[in-house]
Formats: C-alpha cells, sequence, structure tokens
C-alpha cells in the first residue's frame, strides 16, 4: 500500500526517536517530507492513526506544533510492504525497498523466512475446480526465451519447456529418441537426412506444425547465429526440401555423425514461423513453442508458464509454474533456509539438511578450465612457462577456497583414471619446487591477463589470489558472453571458460575444440582439425570416446589446457514431490511433475 511507503518515510525522517516516545511537529513539516499538501497531511495522519501506526495529537492553527508518537517500527512496515510487493509478484522493488532500510541484514533474514513459504506446491480451489501452482525460485536472470539467442542454464530450462525439437536424447546420452518427427532415414552416404513429422501437432498460438516451420527454424538459427553454440553443425546445410507438409529432407556438406544429437539441442527447437516473423526481435520475451507449457507472461522478473493442454504427449499434471528469478542474495548461502522450497537445483545441503530431504540426487557437473592463447607473443609462448604456471595454480588452495561439498580437483573431461588423479596429486607436491620452476623457465614476474564471462568473476578472482601468492599477478578482464565468442578475447593470455558435461558432452567438447582453433598454432590446429574430422566421421562412440581422450592428453602435454575444478550439480526435493524427471544437469521436466 502507498500509504506503508508514506509512513515509511516520515518514520525515517526522525531515526532518534524511540516508538511510544512523543515529540511535537507541525503538520506541514510533515507535508513537505511527503511533498503532499497540508490537507493530504491530515488525511494521511489519519489513516495511520486507524491502522495502529502511531498517535496524533492535533494543535489548532497551521503553526502549532502537534503531539506525534510513533508505535510501530520501520522494520515492521517495511516488512509488511515487501510483503505486499511480492504479492503483487514485484521481488524486484521489495528488495529494493528492504536495502534502503539501515537494518536491512536483519530485514532480509526476516524477510527470507517469509519468502521461502511462498515457494513450492500451491492449490487454489474455486467451486469443484482444483488449480495447481509450483512457484519455482531460480537464482539468475532471464535475458531471452529464444532458442538461437539462449546462453545461461535458467534460460535454456525453461526453453526445455517450451518448445520441442526434432528428436530427443536420454539422459545418459546413449540414444536418439522420437520426439516432433516420429521416424527419420539417412541416404548411404549418410549426408542427406529426411524426417518423418508427428501429424497434428499444435504449437502455443494453434496452429499446426508443418515441415516449412523446421526449414525456417533452421535458416532462422543460421542467420541469427552464424558463430553460435553448434554453428559448425548447422553451417554445413547445404538444402532443406519439404516435398509435404508433414516430410523434410537435409542435405549435407559432409558426412557429420554429430548430426542426430544437435537436433536433440534446444538450439534446434522448433518454432512457428508466422509468429517469429509477427514478433520480431521481441520473439525471446514473447516464446511460441509446441511444448507442455506455454508462456503467458512475465513481470518483475516473474515467468509464468501455464499447461498447454492440447500437447501431444499429454497435458502436464500442474496447472501453473510460476519461476521467480531471485539474485542470488535474495535465496541467501545457507541451504537450510531454502528448505520449503521443494524442488531446489544445485544445492549446496549441509548433512542435517539432506537427511531431512531424504531424496538428494547428483547429476551432471560443470567443468571450469584455462585454455591458452597461443597465438599471442609473450611469455607463454614458451612451453616450459606454461608448464611452470599450471603447477603454479595450486589446485588444492583453489578448493579450499572456493569450499563447497560440490567442487572437487579435475584432470579430464572424461572420467578419471588412476593415472589422472596421480598426475593431480604429483601437482599438489611439487608446489615446494613452483618458484624455482618459474625462475628457470624465464619468466620475470610479468603481469598476464587473464580473459572471462562476468559469471565467472568470482572464481577469476580467486584464481588470482592463488596465483599472486606464487608470484604470477593477472589482471582480469571481464567479457559478455556473447563477445567472448569472438575476437574480444584474443588480446588476453589466459582464457577462463566451462563447459557442462551433460548428456550433450561430445557436441560441447567439439564446441570447445573448434574454439580453441581460434587462438591455436598452426600446428595444433591441423592436430584438431584432423581430429574432429576423425570424430565426426566415427559412428561408434567408443572409439570417438577414444578420440576425445587423445585430443585432450596431447593438449595438457603441451599446457594448453589447464583443468582447475568440476562441480557436480545437485537436485534435492521433499517427499511430497512425485513423478520427479530429471533432464540435462539434473533439472526438473515441470511435466511430470504432481504432488501428494
Amino acid at each position: 500500500m502507498k500509504i506503508r511507503r508514506h509512513y515509511l518515510a516520515i518514520r525515517a525522517a526522525f531515526p532518534s526517536i524511540h516508538e511510544d516516545h512523543p515529540f511535537e511537529a507541525t503538520t506541514q513539516e510533515l507535508a513537505n517530507l511527503l511533498d503532499c499538501t497540508h490537507r493530504n497531511m491530515v488525511l494521511l495522519l489519519k489513516r495511520m492513526q486507524q491502522e495502529n501506526w502511531l498517535t496524533w495529537a492535533p494543535k489548532r492553527g497551521r503553526g502549532n506544533r502537534s503531539s506525534l508518537t510513533f508505535l510501530a517500527g520501520l522494520e515492521e512496515i517495511a516488512l509488511q510492504e515487501a510483503q505486499e510487493m511480492v504479492r503483487k509478484q514485484d521481488l524486484r522493488s521489495a528488495l529494493q525497498l528492504l536495502g534502503q532500510q539501515e537494518e536491512s541484514a536483519k530485514l532480509r533474514g526476516q524477510f527470507q523466512d517469509w519468502l521461502s513459504s511462498q515457494f513450492g506446491f500451491h492449490t487454489a480451489v474455486q467451486g469443484k475446480r482444483r488449480t495447481d501452482i509450483l512457484r519455482f525460485p531460480l537464482p539468475q536472470h532471464i535475458h531471452t526465451l529464444d532458442p538461437a539467442a539462449i546462453h545461461y542454464t535458467g534460460e535454456s530450462h525453461l526453453v526445455n519447456q517450451l518448445f520441442d525439437g526434432l528428436v530427443q536424447i536420454d539422459p545418459k546420452g546413449e540414444q536418439i529418441l522420437p520426439q516432433l518427427a516420429h521416424a527419420w532415414e539417412v541416404d548411404a552416404s549418410r549426408t542427406l537426412w529426411t524426417f518423418y513429422l508427428r501429424k497434428g501437432v499444435l504449437f502455443h498460438h494453434g496452429r499446426e506444425l508443418e515441415s516449412s516451420d523446421v526449414k525456417y527454424s533452421l535458416e532462422r538459427l543460421k542467420a541469427l547465429a552464424p558463430q553460435g553454440l553448434y554453428s559448425w553443425v548447422y553451417s554445413d546445410i547445404l538444402s532443406m526440401e519439404t516435398p509435404d507438409d508433414t516430410t523434410i529432407r537435409i542435405q549435407l556438406a559432409k558426412r557429420n555423425e554429430a548430426f542426430l544429437s544437435f537436433l536433440s539441442t534446444n538450439r534446434a527447437s522448433i518454432v512457428p514461423q508466422d509468429a517469429c516473423e509477427a514478433a520480431g526481435d521481441r520473439f525471446g520475451s514473447r516464446p511460441v513453442g509446441t511444448g507442455p507449457f506455454r508462456l503467458d507472461g512475465h513481470e518483475q522478473g516473474v515467468w509464468i508458464l501455464e499447461a498447454f493442454k492440447p500437447y501431444f504427449r499429454g497435458r502436464a499434471f500442474l496447472d501453473r509454474v510460476e519461476v521467480w528469478t531471485l539474485a542470488d542474495e535474495a535465496l541467501g548461502e545457507s541451504s537450510d533456509e531454502q528448505q520449503t522450497f521443494q524442488i531446489m537445483h544445485n544445492a549446496r545441503l549441509s548433512d542435517t539438511a539432506a537427511q531431512r530431504w531424504q531424496q538428494v540426487r547428483q547429476s551432471g557437473m560443470t567443468c571450469k578450465f584455462i585454455t591458452v592463447n597461443d597465438r599471442k607473443d609473450g611469455q607463454l609462448a614458451n612451453p616450459t612457462i606454461r608448464s611452470a604456471i599450471d603447477l603454479a595454480i595450486n589446485r588444492t588452495e583453489l578448493l579450499q577456497l572456493l569450499s563447497g561439498d560440490v567442487t572437487e580437483a579435475v584432470n579430464s573431461f572424461w572420467q578419471e583414471t588412476s593415472q589422472n588423479r596421480e598426475s593431480v596429486s604429483e601437482a599438489v607436491m611439487d608446489w615446494a619446487g613452483i618458484q624455482k620452476e618459474l625462475v628457470s623457465s624465464g619468466y620475470n614476474g610479468e603481469t598476464l591477463s587473464l580473459a572471462t564471462i562476468p559469471q565467472y568473476e568470482a572464481d577469476a578472482a580467486i584464481i588470482q589470489k592463488v596465483c599472486a601468492r606464487s608470484g604470477i599477478p593477472l589482471e582480469i578482464h571481464l567479457i559478455s558472453a556473447e563477445d567472448f565468442k569472438g575476437s574480444a578475447r584474443m588480446s588476453a593470455d589466459l582464457l577462463l571458460f566451462a563447459i557442462m558435461l551433460d548428456e550433450h558432452r561430445e557436441l560441447r567438447l567439439i564446441d570447445l575444440f573448434k574454439s580453441m582453433q581460434q587462438h591455436a598454432l598452426p600446428i595444433v590446429n591441423d592436430m584438431l582439425e584432423r581430429s574432429i574430422g576423425l570424430l565426426l566421421a566415427e559412428p561408434e562412440p567408443e572409439r570417438r570416446a577414444e578420440l576425445f581422450r587423445q585430443i585432450e592428453d596431447q593438449l595438457k602435454e603441451r599446457h594448453s589446457l589447464l583443468f582447475l575444478y568440476r562441480k557436480h550439480l545437485k537436485t534435492a526435493f521433499h517427499p511430497s514431490v512425485r513423478g520427479i524427471s530429471l533432464e540435462s544437469l539434473g533439472w526438473v521436466r515441470f511435466r511430470d511433475i504432481w504432488f501428494t
């Protein structure tokens, strides 16, 4: 209520006055605080007195000082106002209001306790009509829900609820399954792919899916994201034909065994041509797909998904999902305080909390690493210096500074062998000789530049701290996720990034190696080009895994790829939740959830 904000403004103007202690002030002085008329101030004071926030004993005459006594504390009213803002789905304004108060830390704690109760499963009943709602906290901002433009995991997760692809991949990444296409075939050269679409699949705006939409979606992806994720796959599409409404033929420039896997990613989601062209640049905030949920709107960081009743695989059990995109500080650091959320992603649970949650599942991981810009002249052109710097990044200290049960040392993108684990231990054991190694390698303490994206700024700062103790000064340069793909990063000595190790591991690794080619020496570039060519022509998964490890070993031997650590992602859910089905990186598919 606006009246609460008026009271907060008046109460804040007299910080030395305690509750239940009367003091004198003229009505005009109070009116000046609120920039309102004397008459309106009188009405406001009467209203505040009715709310039992204060007592007011007016004295006749404009210049006379009235007696005023505050009854309600500033924190109490600020909390009430923040709660009202949340009920109106304006969380950002609520946090801004609390941040303006002197006791903001205390208020945020009280607010967080209350906010926790607002998340999870809620049922609204009107007559015989029951509406099941899940409020879902997401500690990220959503910039776009256009499949061609997404960059972050939260965006990717929501796109999975709104869109479908021609095919889908099982959670282990072992089998391609039908989705919008019920069948497909490929010719002997494995360059001409034919897909047969399901009949009767509807987009959220009511039109039926046609093969021309598939053609448009892939052409649009090539046009909007020529250098985007997996662009090395869709850039090789030579032509597409749609002989009828349910058939599409896709001709590739060359054989690519990763093509079918690419079509299972949400980057290859199918969008409706008419809705895309009508929305233009606004499609990311007004997405239309064929998925189990449709976007009903979004305001103040709350994205509302409504169940799409005609979904071709069956209607979701939930009626509505409200995704609240919260800043990290809104959720707090203690997972114990989030226990009423019912479903939590990337959770870090204490032993006590884990016992209460009964079901905690580890699935997927991210791996952080540093690559060396071989094409930049300087100290790192010397492989001996690269080796010394690799040793200087003390992984044991790094993990201690990071802290957390979900983080551990890593030396491979694959399941580590005993030899890999020994090499990590050797790096730690050799710590005493690092300074000597640096000096003997020819490194003279020059400042090196480390480029990364803003989301990894905290990681970069910790790496900077660890390197500084070894006598290696680092200068951090932050580059947006979109610009990081281009030439902006080429002026840096070192590049900090991460890769998701999920069911699309092979696609992500090839994408990484393609990216590394841009800053690799010719000899390394040629090695990567040959190896990637072998990978894309190899039909056997076991042989591809061997080729991936060979690439990794060669890059590690050159100290062009420096592994840092990996983070296991956890999904925890309350026993009352039923139908939990995990997709990429442990994200829950909303369509399958129901509650007891």
